[in-house]
């Protein structure tokens, strides 16, 4: 007979394996049976339990450890078929507080780790080439945030502002020295959904006036 807690426990435990995939294991363990501790379990090809599996010895690891029931959150280990784990196992009390169970996450990462050595291996760059790198970051985002805070004193997207605002925008970016920044014609176009001749046109009006 399970504890109704617990069987409420085995909705949750679906609806996260469901949520995250086939690569993650939900388990959900009775202690009061620790001989037969799995009442359920979803997603179980990823360690190779069934509900007929014992508890693993790691779990009874973790009780002994954690007498007050502490929950233990993104722990790693392999499972027996030498796939890489990310777990997590909560604990589940009655209602007086006292521990009756476990749900235990397991998320085989494997192909996640394979995939980062990858994309690391891509993004490896050349130390010496970093300074000069970081020097057109550093423009760049200068540009950004200037232009940003610019259009943002109007409250309104891009979308909604009339020519006139527009207008005033790249004025105001005019008197600030944005343009004097290389590429910040095409950049600002961009920012103001107009064509970089647009913002020429606008330029030119707003000089003659000076």
């Amino acid at each position: 007979m399970i504890h109704p807690i617990l069987e409420n426990f085995i909705t949750v435990a679906k609806g996260v394996a469901e949520t995250f995939g086939s690569n993650c294991e939900v388990v959900i363990h009775d202690f009061s049976n620790l001989e037969s501790s799995i009442v359920a379990i979803f997603n179980g090809h990823v360690t190779g339990r069934t509900i007929e599996t014992q508890m693993t010895d790691s779990i009874l690891e973790k009780i002994n450890r954690h007498q007050e029931g502490h929950d233990v959150y993104n722990y790693t280990g392999k499972s027996t078929l030498g796939r890489e784990l990310k777990s997590t196992t909560t604990f589940i009390r009655d209602l007086d507080q006292e521990i009756i169970g476990c749900m235990c996450i397991n998320f085989d990462i494997t192909d996640m780790l394979s995939a980062r050595n990858v994309m690391n291996e891509l993004c490896r760059v050349d130390e010496n080439e970093l300074e000069t790198i970081g020097e057109v970051n550093k423009v760049n985002d200068v540009l950004y945030d200037i232009v940003e805070s610019t259009i943002h004193k109007f409250g309104r997207p891009v979308i909604y502002l009339t020519k006139d605002e527009k207008v005033s925008i790249v004025k105001d970016l005019e008197e600030k020295g944005v343009f004097l920044i290389k590429g910040a014609i095409d950049y600002v176009a961009n920012a103001l959904q107009v064509s970089r001749y647009t913002i020429y046109n606008y330029l030119d009006g707003i000089r003659e006036t000076k």
